[in-house]
């Protein structure tokens, strides 16, 4: 989970990043997953005041909002990120793309349990959508931009509206998630 693995699936998914040189110097959702990486070995290390600490000026320098305890794989992209929530309980699978504006949030005050979503592998949820509660969205699946999703979306899916409704696709398969074993 390095930076150089980082600015690689930034350049393969957006097609304005220009140089690695830019990437390293302009992309806010990128800044904003080193941040997290960084709490999240201080968050794992039991240095938790530190990692909400390092978490909080990540939120200022960038406008997205990870908290340190999330759980998210590799090649994790967050394109253009401001505005963008990941609560405490998420978790987070490899080659996830989302997009500004998204909010992977809670329903509710209970403390001690998952009450965040989920995402398979390959994941991509548009701009303003809003996936809340514990629910699982699978692998390869799609959200429409400023979706309200309640419940599960199976894998190969597309959720789209308000509340989300699932748009069926041929190749729906129940996958795995590999960071399920985290919950």
């Amino acid at each position: 989970m390095g930076l150089r693995s980082d600015i690689r699936t930034v350049k393969r998914k957006d097609p304005a990043s220009t140089s690695t040189l830019s990437i390293i110097i302009t992309s806010n959702g990128m800044h904003a997953v080193w941040v997290y990486r960084l709490a999240h070995l201080l968050w794992e290390i039991h240095l938790k005041l530190l990692a909400r600490i390092v978490s909080g000026l990540g939120r200022f320098f960038t406008g997205v909002e990870i908290h340190p305890a999330a759980v998210i794989g590799k090649n994790f992209m967050i394109d253009h990120g401001t505005g963008t929530v990941i609560g405490e309980t998420s978790i987070i699978g490899n080659n996830v793309l989302i997009y500004h504006q998204v909010t992977l949030g809670g329903t509710g005050n209970e403390s001690g349990k998952k009450r965040h979503p989920s995402l398979c592998d390959g994941v991509m949820i548009a701009a303003g959508a809003k996936i809340l509660g514990d629910i699982k969205i699978g692998a390869n699946a799609r959200v429409g931009a400023n979706a309200v999703v309640l419940k599960d979306v199976p894998s190969n899916a597309t959720a789209v509206g308000m509340p989300a409704r699932i748009i069926l696709n041929e190749n729906m398969t129940d996958a795995d998630c590999s960071l399920m074993s985290k919950l």
